[in-house]
Formats: structure tokens, sequence, C-alpha cells
């Protein structure tokens, strides 16, 4: 579903001025409302969406905009910058590759692709070794579904082609990726379901109680889905629409399932890779590993990165030339991510992300608790939380209630993207993994404030 609009008409607020935070003018500010009109009717409105912010730059974890304005930023872009903005070792590294002279080479082996790539490997457990770099997640989890796709003619025949995914699931805006997504609305312009893509519920505890294994065999049972036909399972590790991991019982249960039935198992990690979790992937969290990895956000701190982390059989499916991208570690790119990736093993900012963990848990709880019974659901892991917005007592969503919370913040100089999730009920707190705490716990109080007064 599209999200609500947020309006031009400047809203006065109270001016701040903290450490952090400084907000000296109407929001939006006066004088951006012709730049934002004409943007708006330039462009696709689905580009509408997001608070009118004029974004001029940033530091740490701080964005500004050309007027004076400074934000706490809890969007990390939408979970990107997990170096924060403008580390200076990620600008040199951008700075010193196009000083170089080289801001393309299609495949051709450049040397900043084999760094990168020889440090991408070193994250990854055993089995997995191999790694493509893409651009974008919607990309990564296109080439995972081949893949399984491919494995499953190449293990069974051609009717082992049925790919399951989990209800309320979001993989991208591609085709195949929203044929994988778990929600309805998002792919009807495709003209109805694809029998080759069913979904199950996912085991996150509110929507879907019971997060025993059982529910994903009874459902696929439900839905005439012989385990045989099954060439892939793909789930993100925690829903883009909340920061439930899924419980580790399950993903073993999940693991062991794949390896009976010859499927592929898929983790969608384009927002949980890298540290977000306070582990190096969201698996991590979960004694098992997958046979294909989806990455994306977080490797490059803000450049078009993706990658498919995958095992030696699954990756050496096809031949030369036949799995390729025309923008595949685009030398600026593959600098930045590489920059990206040491800053964040040199910073520790896995680390760090774990340490402050507990007080992003404990104060989306204590959010929920002054909702007067508005927040439905929070949950948290590492550097992400999340509250969906719900109709007290029932799991029906309720938007409005989160775009005014997202709209009260924005005006007293925290920064969140538009809520997402089941019927744009949810909103989600995602600062770069740098943060410090004393800027987490301000802007933590900030939203308690405003979901208190809303």
């Amino acid at each position: 579903m599209a999200t609500k609009e947020f309006p031009l008409q400047p809203r006065e607020v109270e001016p701040i001025s903290t450490k952090y935070r400084t907000i000296r003018t109407p929001i939006p500010v006066p004088d951006s409302v012709p730049f934002l009109t004409r943007l708006r009717e330039m462009e696709p409105r689905s580009m509408g969406g997001q608070p009118p912010v004029i974004w001029h730059g940033g530091e740490g974890a701080t964005v500004r905009d050309p007027y004076g304005n400074r934000w706490i930023d809890f969007s990390s872009g939408v979970l990107v910058t997990s170096c924060g903005h403008a580390h200076p070792d990620i600008v040199k590294a951008i700075k010193n590759m196009a000083d170089q002279g080289l801001y393309h080479a299609y495949c051709f082996p450049t040397d900043v692709r084999y760094k990168l790539v020889e440090e991408l490997a070193s994250w990854l457990p055993p089995p997995l070794k191999r790694v493509f770099v893409l651009t974008t997640g919607s990309e990564a989890c296109e080439c995972c579904i081949k893949l399984a796709r491919t494995q499953g003619l190449r293990v069974g025949d051609k009717n082992k082609n049925i790919f399951v995914s989990f209800d309320y699931g979001f993989h991208g805006r591609t085709m195949g990726a929203q044929l994988a997504g778990g929600a309805p609305a998002l792919k009807a312009w495709l003209g109805g379901d694809d029998p080759h893509f069913v979904q199950v519920p996912f085991p996150d505890g509110f929507r879907q109680k019971d997060t025993s294994f059982a529910v994903f065999e009874a459902a696929l049972k439900a839905k005439g889905v012989d385990p045989n036909r099954v060439c892939g399972v793909m789930a993100e590790t925690y829903q883009g629409c909340n920061a439930t991991l899924m419980p580790p019982h399950y993903a073993q249960a999940l693991r062991a399932w794949c390896d009976k039935y010859k499927a592929v198992m898929i983790f969608d990690e384009v927002q949980a890779g890298f540290g977000r979790t306070g582990a190096p992937f969201g698996f991590s969290h979960l004694s098992v590993v997958p046979d294909l990895v989806a990455c994306g956000k977080g490797i490059a701190g803000g450049m078009p990165v993706a990658a498919v982390l995958g095992t030696d059989e699954l990756m050496s499916i096809y031949g030369p030339g036949e799995m390729t991208s025309t923008h595949s570690a685009n030398p600026v790119c593959a600098a930045a991510a590489l920059a990206n990736l040491q800053v964040i093993r040199r910073e520790k900012l896995v680390e760090n992300a774990a340490r402050l963990a507990p007080l992003m848990a404990e104060a989306v709880r204590k959010i929920k608790d002054v909702s007067k019974g508005r927040i439905g659901h929070v949950d948290s892991t590492g550097l992400v939380g999340a509250m969906q917005f719900t109709k007290p007592g029932t799991t029906e969503p309720m938007p409005d209630w989160a775009w005014e919370v997202v709209w009260g913040c924005v005006c007293k100089g925290v920064l969140l993207f538009a809520p997402v999730g089941v019927g744009g009920c949810a909103i989600k707190l995602n600062p770069p993994l740098l943060i410090g705490e004393e800027a987490l716990r301000e802007g933590l109080s900030v939203v308690e404030e405003v979901v208190h007064s809303c």
C-alpha cells in the first residue's frame, strides 16, 4: 500500500539546540517548499513518501539540511549508512578511486574488486565460500531465486520448481523479488498469485503466535505443496516490518528440512548483514548456515553495492558470461564498500551494536508502555528496533498513528523514514552502527516523548 504523503505546508515547531539536534526553522523549511514541490511534479508519485527534509550533508550519526537544521539519524538512509555519514576513510576511498581515473570496468578484473571479494569472503562461515558482487538487494534476491530454481532442475526435474517464502516478507521491487514477497498488495500488478511461489507464516510471535516448525509443514500441506517439489526456501532473518529474528529452533528445523528435500536454503540479509544485529549476520544468532545469502544496504555504507554469498556448488552452476551484471563491483562503489567493511572491523561496530542492544530493547519496551495501547508489539535486535501501531488488543494496523509519530519526531530533530510493514503500521529505529550511547539515548527519549504526547 502507498504511504501517506507528508504535507508541504510549513509547520511552526519549537526551536531545538542540543549537542546532536538543531531545529531553527518551520518544517518543512519555507524556502525549500518550491524545490520540493517541483521535485514532486517531475518525479513519480512514489518518490514523495518520505519526510520533506532536504539532505545536504552529515557527520557521524547526524544529518543536516542547507538551512541550519540537524537531526539525529535513526534511518541510516534505510539501514544503509552503518559507518555513519562522511566517514573520512570512506570519503578518502571514493576520492582516491575517482582520482585514479577508473569509475567503470564492467566484469574486467580490477584490484579493488579482488580486495572487496577477499574481504567479503573473510566474513563467511563454511560452507559459504564464493562472492558475487551486484548493485541492489533486489538484484541479489533475484539471483538467489534463479540459482534455487536452476538447482531444482539439476537435482530433481522440471517439477521441482516451487519457491517458498514467508507472509509479510519483503525482498525487493523487481518481479521475482515481489513474487517471493509476502505482501499481496505489492504484487497485485502481476495479476494474481503464481503457483510456483508460495508463502507460509513467519514465526514472529505476534501475528503468528505458534512459532513451531510444525506450522511451516502444515502450511505447505494446506496449500497442496509436495515437499519434493520445493526448490528453495527464502526468509529474512528478521522481517523488514519488524525486528524479530527467526527463532533458532525454527531455523535449525528449516535447515534439516531443506537438507532432507534437497531445497536451497536462502537467507535475505539485506537489512541484517554486517553488524546490524550485533553479530556479523542475522543467521549468526541461529546456529545454522544457509546455502545462499543475499546482502546489500550496509555493505558499502551508502554506495550501491549488494552481493550474493554462496556455496561452491551453487555459485558454480553457471559458466563464464552466463551470470554477470553491468555494474558488478563498480570500482568507486567497490572502494567505498571495502573501506566501509574495514571500518566496521577496525572500529568494532558489530561489538558496538551488541553493546547498545540492551539499551535499544529497553527503550522500545518503555515506548510501548507510554503509547496508551496504540503500540501492539515491539521488538529489537542489535541496533534495530520496531514498533507496530495497531488497534488496541488486535493486530489490525493503524498506520495514521505511526505516521503522526514519524512526523512529530522529524519536527523535534530525530530523523525517521516513513512507516513500513503490514499496512504501513511499523516504525523502524535504525541508527548508524557507530552511534554513541549519549546520542542514542537522546534520540530514543525524543521518540518516547512524541509517542506519549500523540
